[in-house]
Formats: C-alpha cells, sequence, structure tokens
C-alpha cells in the first residue's frame, strides 16, 4: 500500500549534514522528514577515519570548520551521547624540505581566518613524538582539533531528529523527485513525500539528483582504505595526518589505533564496498615507516564506504541554480565529518532566512557550469577524515 506525506521540508540523504539539517528545521517550527537509502549515519559519516580537523582544509573551507569547531565542544550534550571527542591535537607531518615550506604557508595563510597553527621543528617535533621514523622533518601542530567516533555521531543525530519530531525514513531510496505546485514530490519506492522545500544532502547521489532539475554536478565516488589495530598500550596522544594526505592515524581511548591510506573499491549503485588488500598493505608500509613501534601490532579489521568527491574537492552548498527551494548539500570529498553539524545550521539558515553568515560563495553549484571551469588541484585538501 502506498504512503503520502506532507512536510515543510524533505531531506534526502540521512548523513550527519542531512540528519543535522533535520534538528535545526524542527527546532525553527518546520516539519520535517529524513529519507535516507540505508540506516542513518551508515555511509560515507559513519565509516570515516574520525577526525575533528580544522588544519589542511582548502582554505575556501575554514570559515566553516572554524564555526562547527565551537559546536563540537557542546555536541555531547545536545545529542546526548558520548561521541569520545577528545580535543587531542592535529599535528601534521612533513617528509621533506618542500613540504615544511608548504606547512608553514599553510600556517601563514590560516592565520587569516583565526586558525593559529605552531610550527614545530625536527627537534620540536621528536621531543614531543619519541617514537616517530626519521623520515619526518617538521610538523605543524593545530592544538584545537581532535578526533570523535564517527559511528556513534551520525546516529546519534538520528535518534534527536526522531525525539524532535522528524519524520526519519530509513531504507528508503529516493528514485525520483519533481516540481510540484505546492513545492517537490519526492518518490521513495511506495512512499511519496510532499514538501515546500528539498534539501539534497545525498552524499555520492547528490549530482544525480540536482540533474533532475538540470544541474550539473560532476561527483565520483570515494573509497578511503580504513584499517584498526588490536588495543595497545597508549602512546598517539596526537591525531596524526601527513603532507599529501597518504597517511593518517590516531588512538581511540581503548587503545585501538586507526589509521587510514589509498583507496578501496565500491559500487555506488548497489551501495557495497570492499577494502582492497594491496591498498591496506601500502598503508601498512607507509604507517609503518612513521612509527616503527606498530611493527608487531596486530590489524584485525579493514573497511572502507562511499562518500562524494568533486573534482575541485570542496562541496556543493548553496540554493539550487534552477529551481527554488532547494538547498544542496553534498560532495565533501573525505573531509566532511567535522563540517557535518555545522552544515545543519547552514542548510537551517539557508531555509528560514535565504541566507547564512558563513561565506559559502565558493561551493556554489553555479561553478560546474561557468566556461573554463579545471579541477582544482587541492593541494591542501586531503582525503583525511
Amino acid at each position: 500500500m502506498s504512503e503520502k506525506l506532507a512536510v515543510d521540508a524533505c531531506v534526502v540523504g540521512g548523513g550527519i549534514a542531512g540528519c543535522a539539517a533535520a534538528v535545526a528545521l524542527r527546532k525553527a517550527g518546520m516539519t520535517v522528514a529524513v529519507l535516507d537509502r540505508g540506516a542513518c549515519g551508515a555511509g560515507a559519516s559513519g565509516v570515516n577515519f574520525g577526525g575533528v580537523r580544522q588544519q589542511g582544509r582548502n582554505l575556501h573551507e575554514l570559515p566553516l570548520a572554524r564555526r562547527s569547531r565551537r559546536i563540537w565542544d557542546t555536541l555531547a550534550a545536545t545529542l546526548e551521547q558520548d561521541l569520545e571527542f577528545d580535543v587531542s591535537g592535529h599535528i601534521k607531518l612533513a617528509r621533506s624540505e618542500a613540504d615544511m615550506a608548504e606547512l608553514e604557508q599553510y600556517a601563514r595563510d590560516a592565520r587569516e581566518y583565526g586558525l593559529e597553527l605552531q610550527m614545530l621543528g625536527a627537534n620540536r617535533v621528536r621531543s614531543e613524538i619519541p617514537w616517530l621514523g626519521d623520515k619526518v622533518v617538521g610538523a605543524s601542530l593545530s592544538p584545537e582539533d581532535g578526533q570523535a567516533n564517527p559511528r556513534v555521531v551520525g546516529p546519534a543525530f538520528a535518534r534527536l531528529a526522531r525525539r524532535l519530531g522528524a519524520e526519519v525514513r530509513e531504507h528508503r531510496r529516493v528514485t525520483a523527485a519533481r516540481r510540484t505546485e505546492r513545492g517537490f514530490a519526492v518518490e521513495a519506492g511506495d512512499l511519496t513525500v510532499e514538501s515546500a522545500w528539498l534539501v539534497n544532502s545525498a552524499g555520492v547521489f547528490g549530482g544525480t539528483l540536482a540533474s533532475w532539475f538540470g544541474e550539473h554536478a560532476p561527483v565520483e565516488p570515494l573509497m578511503p582504505n580504513m584499517l584498526v589495530t588490536e588495543p595497545l598500550p597508549y602512546f598517539v596522544s596526537r591525531s596524526i595526518g601527513v603532507c599529501g594526505g597518504d597517511v593518517y592515524l590516531r588512538q581511540t581511548g581503548r587503545g585501538n589505533v586507526i589509521f587510514g591510506g589509498g583507496r578501496g573499491w565500491g559500487d555506488a549503485e548497489i551501495a557495497r564496498s570492499r577494502p582492497l588488500t594491496d591498498q591496506s598493505l601500502g598503508g601498512m608500509q607507509r604507517t609503518l615507516d612513521l612509527v616503527p613501534a606498530l611493527t608487531s601490532a596486530q590489524v584485525i579489521r579493514s573497511w572502507t564506504g562511499i562518500d562524494g568527491q568533486t573534482p575541485d574537492r570542496i562541496p556543493v552548498i548553496g540554493h539550487s541554480s534552477t529551481t527554488p527551494q532547494l538547498v544542496h548539500a553534498f560532495g565533501f570529498s573525505g573531509h566532511g565529518f567535522q563540517l557535518g553539524p555545522v552544515m545543519g545550521e547552514i542548510i537551517a539558515e539557508l531555509v528560514t532566512q535565504g541566507r547564512t553568515p558563513t561565506p559559502i560563495e565558493p561551493f556554489a553549484i553555479e561553478r560546474f557550469a561557468a566556461e573554463g571551469f579545471a579541477a582544482q588541484t587541492a593541494e591542501l585538501t586531503h582525503t583525511e577524515h
């Protein structure tokens, strides 16, 4: 039997951004439905590294990351959930003098956005992290950054949205959406949602949904290859990344060391992905080059998931260029976990006020239609989550 549901706003995609948007819209007094093809928070929002970092982002993202970082301080209380959020600081390592020059330039640029980074020379970084391998020549430290457990954040937002009265429908794959006299009709199997507003937070399918309304946004699947060790005596006191983004690691309170690097296999259409052995072995070797102390550690699990990546490695955020009352928030390109909480607030501001005080012009979907658009090299934007 078919079902119809009428709401003020329909959110397609139940990741952190989508569920956070549902929370913010409900707090603004709007009725909301969230549709996800799987379980909320089980996609890219739940399988990433768990880095809550500002350092190393594309500079256009820093205003979002700065605002989101303030939310993280009180997020556990808001969600009524232990998120394992730890302000461990984030260290980015340099393995060459060229890397060090890049970190120094980034620190100068980031200061203009209010992000103060501490530069560590070779002696200081080895004093702080004595177990590092000999390939490290320096680093930059972002003391405000940290880590959290991605497996609990998305579901916690979904539960809060439900408590606030949102209709959260899981395992509902959206197959069509169209304009109507009232606004939109969204089809998900035997469910039709009619809404005045439509929020596109559909991840890797964000570009497909945008195309239904005549907009072009190329999004490719991104499958980060992740691994975790057995519990070990605690020694990795910082969240760690490197220039180039091919290694990143952190240690949980239980002692497990989570690390990543390389790409897994995935098929977005059937929502299936798996880590690849050669990528896992390569990630292990690069990690051992940095942390020889892990030589005897047992890897107990590896995994991947499917994120959506744009050619210029920054997301699509903002109003549709073709369709009134359609708002986009997708394509976070492997670094959307930290931004998820603020995206809920920004989406709600766009819906209820028509604009947001946070600068989002660089993320406009129109950039892909501009003549001469070329993908940026995104040297300062890595897939370290």
